[in-house]
């Protein structure tokens, strides 16, 4: 009998045995590869999703509150406080308006800035395209033709048949 551990010494159904193991680590090495690459960018892309959404948030839910505090701290910034009558309130008012517009803008940047982080899982790509090069010039074992085996056995079972007459 073969030693197991000599590797030029193993049958056949070990080969395919190993063959099939081998490949099978390889195909469960890919899909968890693929899973962090593809968990890396999830979040990247969740975090600038969250920062879209807090631009989204900044702009609508602060807006009048910081409109009519900004406006107003303008005016009185600009002598409006003590009857001098200081920057008319419309140019305090658009002031304000493009403040929280510019702060928006910023945000919304970062977003952008993180959704371009996001790239495609090129390590698993570059591994998938290996392992099918590899697998395409695999060739299969021939086989002997299905009539030529069956007239082979027919052959044997009327030699066997002609012996014990």
């Amino acid at each position: 009998m073969s030693d197991p551990i000599d590797g030029a010494e193993r049958s056949l159904g070990q080969l395919v045995a190993s063959a099939t193991a081998e490949m099978s680590a390889l195909v469960h090495d890919e899909i968890a590869l693929a899973k962090a690459e593809i968990r890396q960018d999830v979040k990247r892309g969740g975090m600038g999703a969250i920062l879209g959404v807090g631009a989204l948030v900044v702009l609508l839910f602060s807006l009048p509150m910081l409109s009519f505090a900004l406006a107003y701290a303008i005016n009185t910034w600009t002598g409006g406080h003590n009857g001098n009558g200081g920057w008319n309130l419309v140019w305090c008012f658009l002031l304000s308006f493009a403040f929280n517009v510019l702060l928006a803008v910023l945000l919304g940047l970062v977003a952008v800035a993180k959704f371009k982080k996001v790239k495609p899982p090129e390590k698993s790509i570059a591994s998938a395209k290996q392992t099918a090069a590899v697998l395409s010039t695999v060739k299969p074992h021939p086989r002997p033709e299905p009539g030529a085996a069956l007239d082979r056995t027919l052959d044997k079972a009327s030699a066997v048949a002609r012996s014990s007459v």
